[in-house]
């Protein structure tokens, strides 16, 4: 464990479906993945609401079954989207909890929580989360955590890497950067594998999560990590797998049974579990049996399911995958046959199926299991964290190359999009470009800013806008130079100068449309305090209840016990039996609204006079 006087970096992968964090320590010089207090190195990325409390991680995912309409999960599918998204319209028909259109079309999350509907974004959800990594993080280093570099797909546009910032805000994080999920693992790889390595190495990262998929290119030669291309799908991983399980099971259940599961949300939610159990199962076994009871209307469900049934119901989704893969060859102008070492990271690339057809893409080459795909985003992350902080001692020298995961320019006549800095352009980088007037004596110019790779701006996705004036009468055709400039951070500056007066104007692209407001992100930093103080509070409460009951029932126990009876008087044992009472009484839950105090009072009380009897003869 780290001391305050000990320094540290802490990177942080924020997953669909799980999340890990890890820590890079000085003093020893290496990365450690942080265990949170169940033991576990991966904690659910799942948030609960009830009448009386909220849980997040395995807390949460451990209720899913008996309350999935206020258990929220996948809300990093949902992050920086529109609710008219035809992506989430399709999801949203998959998901027990409720999500509707709020403010400028932002999916909202509806929930129930202390007997009072409540409204969430992605980056509230989101935030808890990180909230939780940073308890993990506080508690095994016994000091406060603040900086962070925290993960996101490759794929992520730019509003969604801003929302993960704002998530960041709302927990109380700092975050140094956002890095790409497989650019981390990329560096795990590099430094854990093969940092005796001589000479240049292409390494193809496959990164197949629970909710997203990305695939890097990498050279890494002499401690300099540069992508050469990503390609990706930001809706696609093991979540898809276990609906098409769900999808296959509720027909087979409907028609056997001639019911209708489909409007169950609590079936449906034992049936996933289920599912997700299966496919784990079925990628070491060749066999598995579902069996649940009374999963609807009495009707029990017991099916039993092969890996080749299981790989016949996701083929179209493993090809998929597979698609991905050649786009990212390419989109790179490299064959496959460069690749020295294919390395897997994620959950889902441990099916073995993926791991067939990926070999077979790479002509039989061995594939790279020799680092946990749990935890190499979350190491890697955390190496960068000690790279950016600069008083950090014995970090390993390496430079880290990424490059842009989709295209940026300018919107011209016709809505037409010019690409200024085409995608897998590795940054930092500035580019110029020469954009002219299209109607004579203009005096200003519209600059409109896009991402994505549609012909059609409009069709891509608007980071900003601004006005340069003063542009000299002239022609139509008069050139204007605008220039486009991406930080270490991947963060955005687009600025337009009309050379003959000198005058100029830039932006630095936010987002704000998309993006929480500054007061906004005030208002949900203050209830994730007021969630914490809650949660401190039940925390309190529930460990008073706990040492209540372990004292009620070792009364019990001494009150069994021949010897001390036989010392006892009638008195004494009546007045024992009413403590005992009055404490079972206290415990049974009736008394739901009284305070920890109550219970940490009455403890006092029974201890003494535990001391003062049974104790004296004991």
């Amino acid at each position: 464990m780290a001391k305050e006087d000990q320094k540290f970096a802490i990177g942080i992968d924020l997953g669909t479906t799980y999340s890990c964090v890890a820590v890079w320590l000085e003093q020893h010089s290496r990365v450690e993945i942080i265990h949170n207090q169940q033991g576990n190195k991966t904690t659910p990325s799942f948030v609960a609401f009830t009448d009386k409390h909220r849980f997040i991680g395995d807390a949460a995912k451990n209720q899913t079954v008996t309350n999935p309409e206020n258990t929220v999960f996948d809300a990093k599918r949902l992050i920086g989207r529109k609710f008219s998204d035809p992506i989430i319209q399709k999801e949203k028909m998959l998901w027990p909890f409720k999500v509707v259109a709020g403010v400028n079309d932002k999916p909202m999350i509806v929930v129930k929580y202390k007997g009072q509907e409540k409204s969430l974004c992605a980056e509230e959800i989101s935030s808890m989360v990180l909230m939780q990594m940073r308890e993990v993080a506080e508690a095994y280093l016994e000091t406060p955590v603040k900086n962070v570099v925290v993960t996101v797909p490759a794929y992520f546009n730019d509003s969604q890497r801003k929302a993960t910032k704002d998530a960041g805000a709302i927990a109380g994080l700092n975050v140094m950067r956002i890095i790409n999920e497989p650019t981390a693992a990329a560096i795990a790889y590099g430094l854990d594998k093969k940092t005796n390595c001589v000479g240049e190495r292409n390494v193809f990262i496959f990164d197949l999560g629970g909710g997203t998929f990305d695939v890097s290119l990498l050279t890494i030669k002499d401690k300099v990590f540069q992508v050469k291309a990503t390609a990706g799908n930001t809706h696609l991983g093991g979540e898809d797998f276990d609906n098409e399980m769900v999808n296959y099971f509720v027909k087979e259940f409907n028609s056997k049974n001639k019911v209708d599961i489909s409007g169950d949300p609590r079936a449906l939610r034992r049936l996933r579990t289920a599912c997700e159990k299966a496919k784990r199962i079925l990628s070491y076994d060749i066999t598995t049996d579902i069996e649940l009871d009374a999963l609807f209307k009495g009707f029990d469900f017991c099916f039993s399911i092969s890996r080749a049934k299981f790989e016949g119901i996701n083929m179209e989704l493993f090809e998929q995958c597979m698609e991905t893969v050649e786009r990212c060859f390419t989109y790179a102008k490299m064959d496959k046959s460069i690749v020295d070492d294919v390395v897997l990271v994620g959950g889902s690339s441990r099916i073995p199926k993926v791991q067939e057809l990926l070999r077979d893409f790479f002509d039989g080459k061995d594939l790279c299991k020799s680092i946990n795909p749990d935890e190499a985003i979350a190491y890697g992350a955390a190496v960068q964290a000690a790279l950016l902080n600069e008083g950090m001692k014995n970090v390993p020298k390496l430079e880290l190359l990424d490059v842009t995961s989709l295209s940026l320019g300018e919107v011209t006549k016709s809505d037409i999009m010019s690409v200024v800095i085409p995608r897998n352009t590795t940054i930092p980088v500035s580019k110029t470009k020469e954009f002219v007037t299209t109607r004579d004596n203009q005096s200003e110019v519209l600059i409109g800013v896009y991402e994505g790779e549609r012909a059609r701006a409009s069709d891509n996705n608007l980071l900003g806008s601004f006005v340069l004036s003063g542009v000299p009468p002239a022609p139509r055709g008069h050139p204007v130079y605008v220039c486009f400039v991406i930080d270490s951070n991947g963060m955005l500056s687009v600025s337009a100068e009309e050379k003959t007066t000198g005058n100029k104007n830039e932006i630095i692209i936010t987002n704000d449309k998309e993006r929480l407001s500054p007061e906004e992100i005030m208002r949900m930093i203050q209830e994730a305090e007021k969630f914490q103080a809650e949660d401190k509070k039940f925390l309190r409460k529930s460990k008073a209840i706990n040492s209540l009951d372990m004292y009620v029932y070792k009364m019990n126990n001494a009150l069994e016990k021949k010897d001390i009876i036989s010392k006892l008087g009638l008195l004494t044992r009546e007045m024992i039996n009413l403590e005992i009472k009055m404490g079972t009484k206290l415990l049974d839950g009736k008394n739901e609204h009284d305070e920890a105090y109550v219970y940490e009072d009455y403890l006092k009380e029974l201890e003494s006079f535990y001391e003062n009897t049974i104790g004296k003869i004991g």
